[in-house]
């Protein structure tokens, strides 16, 4: 107790004065109270209490309610303890701000509005630019909203507002920052793309804009693009569609719209259910529906060989000249201010293919027939068919040619080459020709010759108004005979010749075949030359040139007297048993190898004069010579020659004569005397026997010459 007694506690404070500027607290104001360490502050306002530990005065306690009574008492605190409350004094809190929602909803106003303050009867709101440039606005309300309005577009302004009690008082103040929504645009372009089906959107850049947005809005879809520039582009636009396009400007105010939008119609859309005939050939026909938006159309038509032809219409057809064997490739655009349309399906159309038009038989035989055409657009196999009634012959070919076989021969076919294609098949229009075969072989019936070296053919006729040839054919050429009916004679054929022969039939169509061949040989042939030599005056040679085809030959001389015969396979003869001076008639006959036999028949032949008998010499004075002799019978020339070695002494007698002189002969040598018929050629016989005669140089003169011998002819 004397302890407690020895340490007293602080003085209790006296509140000065308790007032409120804020409207969660309230600030005491006291006197200091020596020793003090700290004061405590006490707020009560009947249901709660609310304390707080200053330093010194002044001091604030806070975390009370705004508008409230509140009872304020004040303990000082020392080592010692804390003091009793002082008295207490009444304080009252002001008025809580206003919560302000603050909106720009037009480019040149701002709305400030709040919710009731307690115990608030008016309001006083401020407005000015957060840059501190410009004047202030300032109202007073009762009400809970208020507008400002003719502000700048898109600029940031600085709102304060508080609320005053019945006593005037203002409450607590609440800023904040509001800025006006942006002008709307202007000057807003549209430029269309029509290939790319987008809009480039372009307007002039408006103050406070943070971004914007352009849209564009039709019947059944709206598209939009954001940007913080100040142009645009809109994509993914549909064809055949009426668009408004209008462009919205924003900041964190708000947004302002373009007080008018700006109508873009786009290009139409392709045309669709396109159909394509062909009807007729060569002329096709393009039809389409009609779309929205489109104000005419233009057709495309494409060859496959690169050319273009097109059409240009405001009705939903068009038609075009079309040729056989191409492939067309057709679009159809419709076309607007906007431009031209987007490509829609590109169809093809393959017309048939084209006919062969220049069919040419290469080669027509009996039973065949093969022909060539130049290759046509568009096919892609030929079918051909011969007809002949109700037998029908086909091939089919990826080749411009074909070989129909099998057929009849002297035959008229209906042949047709129809192209084909796997679009559009066979061309059926494909225009036709006729064929004939070539006419059927003839059959020999007979080869006959007639007594004048004339072959004759016989054969059988097998066709229509044909031509048949004979043809005879050997190693010596070809002989030929024609005749329009059934058999032919030739003649002329050369001897000695083996031939095969052999019949054709020709008509308009051609050749057939030729006939089985018949071999013929014709008789030997006569040599063309043939000589007779005298060899003795008995005995002749026989000669001659080898006659074709012959291989034995027979020669025979008859005369009056006699024949004489040899038979040989070569072409000399030695005949004997000659009579001299006498005519013969020469025969020769060639024989084949089958014995056909030719008679070969020839000049006479005279055999030569028969040797002089009685050969003498007389001597004619010192140097001259007679030689007499006795003529043979028939009548002859003569030619005497003496030959000695001082030279050779001719003499030929006058007609009629038997002997010849030989004058200046040189005696005192020895001559060999020879007196030979001539022949009528002129050609001496030298066969006839020589003798030997001395010539001396003395004695008489005249007189005989002294014979020395003979000499058998050389």
């Amino acid at each position: 107790m004397l302890n407690h007694l020895s340490h007293p506690a602080p003085e209790i404070p006296t509140i000065d004065q308790a007032y409120s500027k804020i409207s969660n607290s309230i600030t005491v104001e006291w006197a200091t109270v020596p020793g003090a360490t700290g004061y405590l502050l006490t707020a009560e306002d009947g249901d709660t209490v609310i304390e707080t530990m200053v330093a010194n005065s002044p001091g604030t306690v806070t975390g009370l309610k705004a508008a409230t009574l509140y009872q304020i008492t004040v303990r000082s605190i020392s080592a010692t303890g804390r003091s009793q409350a002082s008295p207490p004094k009444q304080a009252k809190t002001v008025l809580a701000a206003p919560i302000l929602e603050v909106s720009s909803p037009s480019p040149d106003s701002i709305l400030v509005q709040w919710e009731a303050v307690y115990m608030a009867i008016g309001f006083s709101v401020s407005i000015m630019r957060a840059n501190g440039l410009g004047r202030i606005w300032k109202e007073n309300t009762t009400n809970t909203s208020l507008t400002f309005t003719s502000l700048e577009a898109g600029t940031l302004y600085t709102i304060k507002a508080y609320a005053w009690n019945a006593n005037g008082t203002p409450g607590d103040d609440s800023t904040c920052n509001q800025r006006t929504s942006p002008p709307a645009p202007a000057n807003i372009r549209v430029s269309f793309d029509s290939g790319a089906l987008k809009a480039s959107v372009s307007w002039a850049p408006r103050e406070g804009a943070f971004n914007y947005t352009v849209m564009a809005l039709s019947d059944s879809s709206e598209l939009s693009c954001r940007t913080t520039l100040s142009a645009c582009t809109i994509s993914s636009l549909q064809c055949g569609t009426e668009y408004l396009i209008s462009v919205l400007a924003s900041n964190d105010a708000g947004s302002s719209k373009s007080t008018s939008a700006e109508a873009l119609k786009t290009v139409a859309c392709a045309p669709g259910r396109v159909t394509i005939q062909e009807d007729p050939p060569g002329h096709l026909s393009v039809a389409w529906s009609d779309v929205d938006l489109g104000d005419y159309y233009v057709a495309f038509v494409k060859s496959d060989d690169g050319l273009e032809v097109h059409c240009n219409t405001s009705l939903t057809q068009c038609n075009f000249l079309s040729e056989c064997g191409f492939t067309y490739f057709i679009s159809v655009f419709a076309y607007n201010k906007a431009g031209q349309s987007p490509l829609g399906d590109v169809f093809n159309y393959t017309t048939a293919p084209c006919c062969p038009t220049d069919i040419n038989p290469v080669l027509v035989s009996s039973d065949r027939v093969e022909i060539v055409w130049s290759p046509v657009r568009g096919a892609e196999l030929y079918e051909t068919k011969a007809v002949d009634g109700f037998t029908v012959v086909e091939c089919n070919d990826t080749a411009p040619a074909c070989t129909l076989s099998a057929l009849e021969c002297d035959t008229k076919y209906n042949i047709t080459v129809y192209s084909f294609s796997e679009v559009r098949g066979s061309n059926m229009s494909c225009t036709s020709q006729f064929i004939t075969t070539a006419p059927c072989s003839p059959e020999i019936k007979s080869v006959s010759k007639d007594a004048y070296s004339t072959i004759n053919v016989h054969w059988r006729p097998t066709n229509d108004d044909a031509t048949y040839t004979v043809t005879a054919q050997g190693e010596t050429g070809l002989f030929r005979c024609s005749s329009r009916g059934e058999s032919c004679a030739m003649a002329g054929l050369p001897c000695g010749s083996v031939f095969s022969i052999t019949v054709v039939a020709e008509t308009q169509a051609g050749r057939s075949l030729p006939s089985y061949s018949v071999p013929l040989e014709t008789v030997p042939c006569c040599p063309a030359g043939l000589t007779v030599t005298q060899v003795t005056q008995s005995l002749i040679n026989v000669s001659w040139t080898v006659g074709t085809g012959a291989q034995t030959y027979v020669t025979v001389l008859e005369s009056h007297t006699g024949q004489s015969k040899c038979l040989t396979h070569q072409n000399q003869c030695l005949l004997g048993c000659i009579s001299c001076g006498v005519n013969y008639t020469v025969v020769l006959k060639a024989i084949s190898a089958t014995g056909l036999t030719a008679d070969c028949t020839y000049q006479s032949y005279s055999s030569s004069a028969c040797c002089p008998l009685g050969v003498k010499l007389y001597r004619l004075g010192p140097n001259g010579i007679r030689i007499y002799w006795q003529a043979s019978r028939g009548s002859a020339n003569y030619s005497t020659d003496l030959y000695g070695s001082k030279g050779i002494f001719t003499c030929a007698p006058s007609a009629g004569l038997s002997f010849c002189d030989v004058t200046e002969i040189p005696c005192g040598d020895v001559y060999t005397v020879m007196v030979s018929p001539v022949a009528e050629t002129g050609l001496k016989l030298t066969f006839c026997p020589k003798k030997i005669y001395s010539v001396t140089c003395s004695g008489s003169t005249l007189g005989m010459v002294i014979y020395r011998g003979k000499r058998n002819a050389e």
